[in-house]
């Protein structure tokens, strides 16, 4: 059955894909973003186009009057971990705050569904691998926090409000469709970095610590192909029910450090990719790798791309049909 469906944050990297993926579904879909970190060119032409900030009260209140919406699947945040560390109150303010002031809008207008954008990053440091969702929530970061603040204000609107909701706890986003890529600025996700490298974008990548307890020293990290998150956001919003809570998390269950990431660059472009060695970056976990056993019971979801290698060619055949991004100079139409 087609849904009205609001997409915040749908000109972003996982925004525009499951963007993508609603339109194709046949599903009636309006895209809400201020373009801040976003691109208007990776908006599908089929849905519609509103500009503007997620956390704009009357913005919010002319659009819910005029469409009656299904559900709202919400992307719109500030993303940057480390930036959170330096200037916790802009993310407090646009990832929470603004949050409350859409579901509150909602609400009052009758929106019955929402999927949240959530994060691996509220659970901080792991006590136990793979990361099921009932692992406590102790994030080491403002980014994981202010998103977990959002999951507990869900709880509240849900038993008082009668809200359904969904929180999809994403471990590491990463690779591109055939069209829609990865553009950020500044870029912070580790795989678009290594490949700026064998671009000749910058000379070296830097590794953020090398004595962590893990088998090489780096991070490690679960990865999950954008293409994968997309097709979760439509399973769970096919699957919810009014007045449902549910939480998912999703990612491949296994993991990746930061010198194997940089390794499979090399053998996928062919570069050398230099790397640099730097201290640790606050807020940084040893290890996030996911448990996606309950998503998949449940809802029937599995990773179809879950192989690494795979995952950085899709994003390396990307960046070499688009070199400069979605501002790529006489770049062929996307649909």
């Amino acid at each position: 059955m087609s849904m009205r469906i609001l997409v915040t944050g749908g000109a972003g990297y996982i925004g525009s894909h499951t963007v993508d993926l609603l339109v194709h579904e046949g599903h009636n879909v309006t895209v809400l973003d201020n373009l801040e970190k976003g691109h208007r060119e990776a908006i599908h032409p089929f849905a519609s186009f509103i500009q503007g900030d997620f956390g704009d009260a009357d913005l919010l209140d002319r659009t819910f009057s005029q469409v009656h919406f299904d559900a709202v699947v919400h992307f719109a945040a500030y993303i940057e971990a480390g930036e959170s560390m330096v200037d916790p109150g802009r993310f407090f303010v646009n990832n929470t705050a603004r949050t409350l002031m859409l579901l509150d809008r909602m609400t009052v207008h009758g929106v019955k569904k929402f999927i949240f954008s959530s994060t691996a990053a509220t659970y901080g440091d792991p006590q136990y691998t793979p990361i099921d969702e009932e692992h406590p929530k102790a994030p080491t970061n403002t980014y994981g926090y202010a998103k977990l603040l959002v999951e507990g204000a869900l709880e509240w609107m849900n038993r008082l409000k009668g809200l359904g909701c969904v929180s999809l706890r994403y471990f590491n986003a990463s690779g591109c469709g055939l069209e829609l890529g990865e553009d950020h600025a500044p870029e912070t996700h580790l795989i678009p970095l290594v490949l700026e490298v064998a671009q000749g974008c910058r000379a070296a990548i830097k590794i953020f610590g090398t004595d962590y307890p893990t088998a090489d020293g780096t991070c490690v990290r679960d990865y999950i192909h954008v293409l994968d998150l997309a097709g979760a956001h439509l399973l769970a919003l096919k699957a919810l029910n009014e007045g449902e809570r549910r939480a998912y998390n999703l990612g491949n269950g296994k993991g990746y450090s930061v010198r194997e990431v940089v390794e499979v660059a090399r053998k996928v472009t062919g570069h050398p990719i230099p790397v640099e060695e730097s201290p640790r970056r606050p807020g940084d976990p040893a290890v996030l790798v996911a448990s996606s056993e309950k998503i998949q019971k449940e809802l029937g979801w599995s990773p179809l791309h879950p192989d690494l290698e795979g995952i950085i060619r899709s994003a390396w055949e990307w960046k070499r049909r688009y070199p400069q991004g979605y501002a790529t100079p006489d770049q062929a139409p996307r649909w």
